[in-house]
């Protein structure tokens, strides 16, 4: 049995986490971490997981986590992950981070988004990016992995396949993308609650949220030009799921039906990519780990239609991949 911890695990990532390792026939989840000092078991903390996990949250030295645990899901902040992540490491770990601290290869561009300095620059470029549809022999075997953001894994997996046959063109990409509110973590904030997000359809961070850099560094390496997408997220009020329009330029003479063979033949062999005919929603891929994904030919654009559970194949389904590839296991364990 692999001994799992999970590190900050009152969130909603950690609960779906939780959900599926509990069922994981590889995985003893040995410890599970808070930064708060009162210990709470974790189904006061997460309902659902009463009687089938007993354990409390402690608030425990990276060092005491490292004896207990031969892989660590760090569900850290951005900052705090990275700190954690260096000495889990040292200490002979394997680690699947959530957080974005891993994700950007250039430290200057982690600091002019996230506004800190990395404390660990120099493990970011050669740290592995966890979508196993681009990226699955570099995670094998790997000690660290980063697991993607809900967003970038949605549009890149739109729009990776139609850059690398040179379909689209790489420049003026813009990504309309639509989030339930699970999408902004479980920490309370006045836009969050009820009154606020219920019956309410409003846009974010426009041209200002730290997933673009993350989408424009993944396209720009399957484009092999450098991208600079306009992304729009928006917020809607529904608990889960995510779905992204993705509107790009067409190079060549192609249609509806040429666009989505594209797609088909590069995720022929993908047990979590299902490209389809019809227009996908997101009641298609709540409580799964799939992506599903369409695409229309409309004058001279591509749009790309691509709909994910934000919190599954969006965080902890991917980082239940990342963790199987990591480990030689069979891909879909605990996923299927």
């Amino acid at each position: 049995m692999i001994r799992v911890a999970i590190l900050g695990a009152s969130g909603y990532t950690a609960r779906e986490l939780l959900n599926l390792l509990t069922r994981h026939p590889e995985v003893e989840i040995t410890t599970l971490t808070t930064r708060q000092d009162s210990r709470l078991h974790v189904a006061d903390v997460h309902p659902a997981l009463r009687g089938r996990l007993d354990l409390v949250l402690e608030n425990l030295p990276l060092e005491e986590v490292a004896k207990r645990a031969d892989c660590v899901f760090g569900c850290l902040p951005h900052g705090a992950s990275a700190a954690a992540v260096s000495e889990l490491l040292a200490a002979g770990c394997r680690v699947v981070d959530f957080s974005a601290d891993y994700r950007l290869n250039d430290p200057k561009v982690y600091t002019q988004w996230y506004g800190v300095e990395h404390p660990d620059p120099a493990r970011m470029p050669e740290t592995v990016y966890g979508l196993p549809e681009l990226y699955r022999d570099s995670i094998r075997g790997a000690d660290l992995v980063a697991n993607p953001g809900c967003y970038p894994t949605a549009t890149v997996l739109a729009l990776a396949p139609l850059l690398k046959q040179g379909v689209i063109s790489p420049q003026g990409l813009v990504i309309d993308a639509k989030s339930g509110v699970s999408g902004a973590g479980r920490s309370p904030k006045p836009s969050l609650h009820f009154p606020e997000a219920n019956e309410n359809f409003s846009a974010y961070n426009i041209g200002g949220h730290r997933h673009t850099p993350e989408i424009d560094q993944v396209l720009s390496s399957w484009a092999e030009v450098e991208t600079q997408v306009v992304f729009s997220p928006h917020l809607v009020p529904m608990d889960r799921g995510m779905l992204i329009t993705a509107y790009g330029e067409t190079t060549k003479e192609i249609t509806t039906e040429g666009l989505i063979e594209v797609l088909k033949q590069f995720y022929a062999d993908e047990p979590f990519v299902r490209v389809v005919d019809h227009l996908p929603g997101t009641k298609d891929v709540v409580q799964t780990n799939f992506c599903d994904i369409t695409a229309r030919r409309v004058g001279s654009k591509a749009v790309v239609v691509s709909t994910i559970d934000n919190l599954l194949k969006g965080a902890s389904g991917a980082a239940v991949q990342n963790f199987n590839l990591m480990y030689d296991l069979p891909e879909s364990l605990a996923l299927l």
